[in-house]
């Protein structure tokens, strides 16, 4: 009963572990102002008919504050980086002059400044749902095990513990949030 215990909160533990780390990858997509090569992770180009990762196909880097360069490993795949990154609808127009294509990021406006805030608040929000979802569902195994003979004090016990474990977790949660709406904001 006790080893079921602990890897439900073991479990519950490394859940939210993942969610907060599916957060920070999210937000590191949230461009900042800065130019970031992580903006087009998740961008996939049509690689000789199978969908493939912009970082798989070309070389992504940082030329200064506001420009990135994308270099591809063969020069026939500038025009199908070029329309994948185009209609991932980043706000962000790729120049293509042959060789590489050059992304310009123009300076936030304070409206873009305020969509893009909302944006991280609302992956906040999906992630401080999932912790919620994840605590619900280690609740409910705690309740199956003591149907199934685990005391009601040890229950109400590990209960407080993922109540406890989960208010870590979206304290977290505000506190990237919060770092991520101050550096969109800083001009």
């Amino acid at each position: 009963m006790q080893d079921d215990l602990t890897l439900i909160m073991d479990d519950t533990a490394d859940l939210m572990k993942k969610a907060i780390g599916h957060l920070e990858l999210e937000l590191t997509k949230i461009r900042a102002g800065k130019a970031n090569p992580q903006i087009l992770d998740g961008i996939t180009v049509d690689y000789y008919g199978a969908p493939t990762l912009l970082s798989q196909v070309a070389n992504i880097s940082v030329v200064d504050a506001r420009t990135l360069t994308i270099q591809p490993w063969e020069k026939n795949m500038l025009q199908p980086i070029e329309r994948a990154i185009i209609a991932a609808n980043l706000g962000i127009n790729p120049q293509n002059d042959g060789i590489i294509i050059r992304m310009f990021l123009p300076p936030l406006t304070e409206e873009r400044r305020k969509e893009l805030v909302k944006r991280v608040n609302g992956e906040g929000e999906q992630a401080k749902v999932a912790i919620r979802n994840i605590r619900r569902e280690a609740i409910e195994s705690i309740k199956k095990l003591q149907k199934d003979g685990l005391s009601e004090d040890t229950a109400k016990d590990a209960e407080a513990d993922v109540q406890q474990l989960t208010d870590k977790h979206i304290a977290l949660i505000d506190k990237h949030c919060e770092a991520k709406d101050k550096e969109i904001m800083a001009i």
